[in-house]
């Protein structure tokens, strides 16, 4: 063929190459605006993650001497190796690795702490950060899903937008096949046949993929431009994002629709070459139904109207299989991330909010001070406003238990054995346990031993006493067992490392009452045995054990049923009390529920947005072949009226096509979002009734409304087009240049 008959055949179909070159603008656009986002949402995190935690990939805390650090930094995979001033305490080194493949990380990290004269148990990883680069660590107790998720929509996305492409090709080519019979009965071969076909995707594609895709990265530059005004409003001293397109994620995005172009106009080629001239000739041009079956249904709804659009969309199976699943997808993850966020949230009420709304109003986190250096007790314990402030610090050290000291119902339920090697270590005759010291202000600790009916002193300890029963209970209506048998009057501490020097305590009392703090206990390790203590004990026995964390920590109660505006005033004051002589945070309960909700509904509406363009990507589908009804379906409606269908049967028939169409994503997605559901309210230990009186039951049902009308509409436009022709018009062959 010469260049003038391709030329023709370039401007020949009208309608086809412009659905052609519309999908591939379109699905390109929202290919890059999708990898934009997605490529800045994961740098954002990376980048906040980085700046609040350090970017250390994984830890080690020990004694660990300068020719171990050499060894660990010889190490094959070990890029560098930082000591952590902040966490080194004494002989005790806090040392951050980093990696040259982190992927080995999860290898690598027990066999340099074994290097480093260390248990394996003791290397420590930093999840949030590995997470983000799909490392997941089996014994990582937080589920961390919203990366997962919100990956899962985007590949989701993708792969709809790349179906539209091949989707288009497909319907333009098969429109065709009798054009292309006739140019092969003149002497076109197979290989002149393929070499058009292919000539014209380039012709067609090259300017929309490449002009969609810089509108795609454009669109993903605006978009972190809106969020980052958005998200100013909530919070002025959040990290701003910075907008960015890694050069190979643009390649990859172009290589993706490039590809698929390719591809879809290959495929069909290939086809359409093995059909023999006088096939293609006869070929008819309307879609056809290979064998025909009865739609009960449908029948039963609208007689043989529905008999007759069930047909027809069986045979336009092929050219609605894109909107199908774009829509099945994008309503599949509307729902359960509705069902996802709903639930969450009720469980962050119920177990954080809920739990603790009487524990503080205010938190103040005095960074790198020790207890015993804080000097301002006494003037935030009286300032106006306050109710009770606790200032208190956490640290780290061991308790030696006797097995004769251990509880009967401890005991009766295998005892200690059956902890892990990481929380519970044979010792002689007992165990050595993780034994979390939480050190109050005197004043506060005189008030707590008042408050569980103990001798008010100064001179010893309150043992935590009860440990949760994992196997009798659930996390949300925990059961709590006695961790001993109340008889010891003294406790034996040591440091990590240090069994053999060990501090002896007097214990006044053993309690299962916390003082009122925003803190968790027994949650992470079981079988941890929390002890609370004066600051003037503390002072005498530091020196020997150690573990003390680098903050301290206020909690501060204001008045009973204070609003935001009194718990700002106080937040205020102890702002105006401490600043300029530490370096503070402070917090308050209702701020922070306020941020919780914004930042669920800043996520939700990220998300949201994600569903809706992937039912965008369906509903375009959908109108583009219900706009196409007058080209592809002409001589079948011709057939209806011609023996005496009216309009009204035909639009009854329209009507039977779009409630199919649209109601069966609903159809496919109500069984898995309601298994999904009982799954995930099964590992929440979470009553279906409380779910019930919260389920999001009118955003789900206007995503559903919004399909259905959308659906409707591209029935309507496309049958009003057929339902204004004349039988004549419908009948007249343009299958031909």
């Amino acid at each position: 063929m010469g260049r003038k008959d391709f030329a023709g055949s370039v401007k020949g179909k009208i309608f086809a190459g412009r659905s052609v070159f519309l999908a591939s603008f379109f699905a390109a656009l929202f290919l890059a605006l999708l990898v934009g986002l997605f490529y800045n949402f994961w740098k954002y995190e990376v980048e906040r993650i980085c700046l609040e935690e350090g970017s250390w990939q994984g830890r080690l805390t020990g004694e660990i001497s300068r020719e171990e650090l050499e060894v660990i930094e010889s190490y094959e995979n070990v890029e560098k190796v930082e000591i952590n001033q902040e966490l080194s305490q004494g002989q005790e080194i806090t040392a951050d690795l980093y990696f040259r493949d982190m992927s080995r990380i999860l290898e690598d990290m027990p066999q340099i702490a074994v290097l480093a004269g260390l248990s394996p148990e003791t290397a420590e990883y930093h999840h949030s950060l590995l997470n983000l680069y799909m490392i997941r660590d089996p014994k990582d107790p937080a589920p961390r899903l919203i990366f997962p998720l919100f990956l899962g929509i985007t590949v989701l996305a993708c792969v709809s937008l790349i179906l539209i492409i091949h989707n288009a090709f497909g319907i333009s080519m098969q429109s065709r096949i009798r054009q292309l019979g006739i140019i092969s009965s003149v002497g076109a071969t197979p290989g002149q046949i393929r070499g058009l076909l292919m000539r014209e995707a380039a012709v067609l594609c090259a300017v929309p993929v490449l002009l969609g895709s810089a509108l795609g990265v454009l669109g993903s530059r605006g978009v972190i431009w809106w969020l980052n005004a958005f998200a100013g409003e909530m919070a002025a001293d959040r990290h701003e994002a910075v907008w960015g397109f890694h050069p190979l994620a643009f390649a990859g995005t172009l290589g993706a629709a490039a590809a698929t172009v390719l591809v879809s106009a290959w495929l069909p080629a290939r086809k359409l070459c093995r059909v023999t001239p006088l096939e293609a000739v006869r070929e008819p041009a309307e879609l056809q139904l290979k064998k025909r079956k009865k739609s009960p249904f449908l029948s039963c709804l609208f007689g043989i109207e529905g008999e007759l659009a069930g047909n027809a969309l069986k045979a336009q199976k092929k050219a609605f299989r894109t909107g199908t699943l774009a829509l099945t997808f994008s309503f599949l993850a509307f729902t359960l991330m509705e069902c996802f966020f709903t639930l969450s949230g009720i469980s962050t009420r119920m177990t954080y909010f809920e739990r603790y709304q009487d524990a503080w109003d205010v938190m103040v986190t005095v960074n790198n001070t020790e207890i015993e250096n804080f000097t301002e007790t006494d003037e935030l314990q009286t300032m106006e406003g306050v109710r009770s402030a606790v200032v208190y610090q956490k640290a780290d050290v061991k308790r030696i238990l006797d097995e004769e000291e251990l509880s009967r119902e401890l005991t009766s339920l295998g005892g200690l054995a059956r902890a892990p090697r990481e929380q519970a270590q044979p010792y002689g005759d007992g165990w050595i346990v993780n034994a979390p010291l939480v050190i109050l202000d005197d004043a506060s600790f005189v008030q707590y031993c008042e408050q569980i009916g103990a001798e008010p002193d100064t001179d010893g300890a309150v043992v935590y006493n009860r440990i949760w029963d994992v196997e009798n209970s659930n996390f949300r209506n925990p059961k709590y067992l006695p961790y001993m048998k109340e008889e010891s009057d003294s406790a034996a501490l040591c440091r990590e490392g240090a069994q053999e020097e060990t501090v002896e305590i007097p214990v006044l009392a053993y309690t299962q009452e916390a003082p009122l703090l925003r803190e968790e206990y027994g949650t992470e390790d079981y079988y941890e045995l929390v002890h609370f203590l004066p600051l003037s004990l503390w002072e005498e026995i530091k020196d020997s054990l150690g573990g003390a964390e680098a903050d301290t920590y206020i909690r501060i109660l204001g008045k009973e049923n204070g609003n935001l505006e009194e718990l700002e005033e106080i937040q205020e004051r102890a702002e105006s009390l401490l600043e300029g002589k530490y370096d503070i945070e402070t917090e308050n309960r209702i701020q922070e529920k306020l941020d919780n909700d914004r930042s669920i509904e800043g996520m939700m509406t990220i998300l949201g947005g994600f569903c809706i363009l992937l039912a965008l990507i369906g509903i375009g589908n959908i109108f583009s072949n219900a706009l196409g009804f007058v080209s592809q379906r002409k001589r079948e409606f011709a057939r209806y009226l011609s023996v005496g269908m009216t309009p009204g049967g035909l639009r009854k028939m329209f009507c039977a096509e779009a409630l199919v169409i649209a109601g069966k994503p609903l159809a496919v997605t109500v069984p898995i979002t309601v298994l999904a559901l009982a799954l995930m309210l099964r590992a929440s230990y979470l009553e279906p009734a409380v779910f019930i009186r919260e389920a999001p039951v009118f955003p789900i049902l206007l995503f559903i409304l919004g399909i259905f009308a959308a659906v409707a509409l591209a029935y309507y436009l496309g049958g009003r087009k057929v339902l204004r022709r004349e039988l004549s018009e419908m009948l007249r062959d343009d299958s031909l240049w």
